[in-house]
């Protein structure tokens, strides 16, 4: 078997619960970074300190067991954008022995029904923009409203605020031998969904606290200097993990957004002195294609980590072209917590998305599943110990995952060099198969970007009866609705033709759109792509 292990070398990784790992300080040592500001609301410039996130957090937990019956292994669902009030429910329940199943705010009533039955949520904090979805959805989902809490101060019809869970005790945060560690589920975050049914991916204590030490031996050195951004959304895992777990075990600084708005954004990065930020490629092709970006002065910022989708050579180099900031990918999924891969803090080759963290080992097969060496194409699978416990509720797709050698089969094709870096050609499923020749659209869609008149592209595959094959058909954003002309399309297919192999031309065509689907996350949503393409 040809296995592939990190350039890194493997690191201890305590057997202790995610609230000891951030705060070891609890066995009556004083941290002398108390007073530090941790999260900081960069709209509101409301601030919260290691101090009272420690002493908040150990109320709402001693709240939770004393007023509601919360007990070790309940789950509590955060159904609300970015805020910096989240981080004091996550580690709160985190010290009450509980389960933390956040979930993205803009869910129909229908799908959030969905992750309550199926994670068994028993308690939801939610947003009040939101709160009539989440009282329909608790209803559906057999919650009493008496275990709906508010974000804020105001009660809103019965329902309170989650600080009225607070009185004078504070819990003693629950403690687990190392293996419960490894075995017990702290977060349930559900992926994407982009290729069918969400599915809850269950992460333990001890997945999250390998993965923030896993990235730290990559990541430039980070200390309580730092300042970081928080825009990715708190319900992902991405930001669960280097947002609030990352930058809170290092005591830097993260100024939370609710969502991405561009000049907020850029004027956050200026005013709060941001050193680096994890974003998403959308976020990065705004910041090159807006002029506006350079009205604001990013000379702290030492460092942008892009992640969650593919994130195109052309893209990086245009982004260090504009700007002149160090810029570097990262890979990784829910099932991995999340990061796998991450760009060597000195190298950060455009197009590459890394090395593999240290403790990890990796292997890639064919579609015949025969394994497969340096340079060539194969899916990426993965065995370590940030890899997840399983799918809730769904055995069958956890064996359908995990092998018999442990090793998680993560749906991705890359290739991986003689020195150790990786570049990811695409999804198995988002292949489009022409002919028997296999077309990645990312490739396309990183060619699409490169036009001066397109400011945002997808591609996907159409099935053509006629050839009884799949053909590649770009969803095309112009700068100007001026520009959306069959002659315009024409010059497009010409644009992206001539820098192609034959069997990678756009011979489904282009078609015009507002705006590309996308997730919270930058995933191209491509199923409501062919959705819209069979309407």
């Amino acid at each position: 078997m040809v296995i592939l292990r990190s350039k890194i070398p493997d690191i201890d990784i305590p057997t202790v619960g995610i609230y000891q790992f951030i705060f070891p300080d609890e066995k009556n040592v004083s941290d002398d970074k108390d007073d530090k500001t941790v999260f900081i609301d960069g709209l509101t410039d409301k601030k919260l300190t290691l101090n009272e996130l420690k002493s908040n957090s150990k109320k709402f937990a001693a709240g939770l067991q004393d007023k509601i019956n919360f007990k070790r292994g309940d789950v509590l669902s955060i159904f609300s954008p970015n805020q910096v009030d989240y981080v004091t429910v996550i580690f709160g329940t985190i010290a009450a022995g509980g389960v933390v199943s956040p979930a993205n705010p803009t869910y129909t009533v229908e799908e959030y029904t969905f992750q309550l039955k199926d994670s068994g949520s028993s308690v939801i904090v939610t947003h009040p923009l939101f709160l009539q979805v989440a009282v329909k959805a608790a209803t559906a989902a057999k919650i009493p409203e008496s275990n709906i809490f508010l974000f804020g101060d105001e009660k809103i019809n019965e329902i309170l605020p989650y600080t009225s869970l607070f009185g004078d005790r504070e819990a003693i945060p629950l403690e687990y031998t190392p293996e419960e560690v490894k075995n017990t589920t702290a977060y349930i975050c559900y992926s994407s969904g982009t290729s069918g049914k969400q599915k809850g991916v269950e992460t333990t204590h001890y997945n999250v606290v390998a993965n923030v030490l896993q990235i730290s031996k990559v990541e430039i050195e980070t200390n309580s200097d730092m300042v970081y951004v928080g825009v990715l959304p708190f319900y992902h895992i991405y930001a669960l993990t280097v947002n609030m777990h990352f930058t809170l075990y290092f005591r830097a600084s993260c100024v939370v957004i609710s969502k991405f708005d561009f000049e907020p954004f850029c004027r956050i990065i200026q005013d709060y002195k941001v050193t680096i930020t994890h974003i998403v490629p959308p976020i990065i092709l705004a910041l090159v294609k807006n002029p506006k970006a350079k009205e604001y002065d990013f000379s702290r910022l030492q460092l942008v980590i892009s992640g969650a989708a593919p994130l195109s050579k052309e893209l990086s180099e245009s982004f260090y072209k504009e700007h002149k900031i160090k810029i570097k990918q990262g890979y990784g999924l829910t099932e991995t917590s999340p990061v796998a891969l991450l760009g060597y803090t000195n190298d950060s080759t455009p197009g590459c998305c890394g090395i593999l963290l240290p403790n990890l080992e990796c292997k890639l097969i064919n579609e015949d599943g025969q394994e497969v060496g340096y340079n060539t194409p194969g899916e990426l699978c993965l065995r370590g110990p940030n890899i997840m416990k399983g799918y809730l509720n769904n055995k069958q797709a956890t064996d359908e995952s995990i092998d018999k050698d442990g090793f998680f089969h993560t749906g991705d094709i890359v290739k991986v060099d003689e020195n150790g870096y990786f570049y990811v050609v695409d999804r198995v499923k988002e292949l489009i198969k022409y002919k028997g020749f296999q077309v990645a659209p990312a490739e396309l869609e990183a060619i699409l970007i490169t036009h001066p008149a397109i400011s945002d592209a997808a591609v996907i595959g159409v099935y053509s009866e006629e050839d009884a094959t799949e053909y590649p058909v770009a969803y095309v954003v112009t700068k100007q609705k001026s520009q959306r002309t069959n002659e315009f399309s024409g010059e497009i297919r010409k644009f992206v033709d001539n820098q192609v192999a034959p069997h990678k031309k756009l011979r489904g065509g282009v078609i015009y759109i507002d705006q590309i689907p996308k997730s919270a996350a930058g995933k191209i949503l491509r199923k409501k792509l062919r959705e819209n393409h069979q309407n």
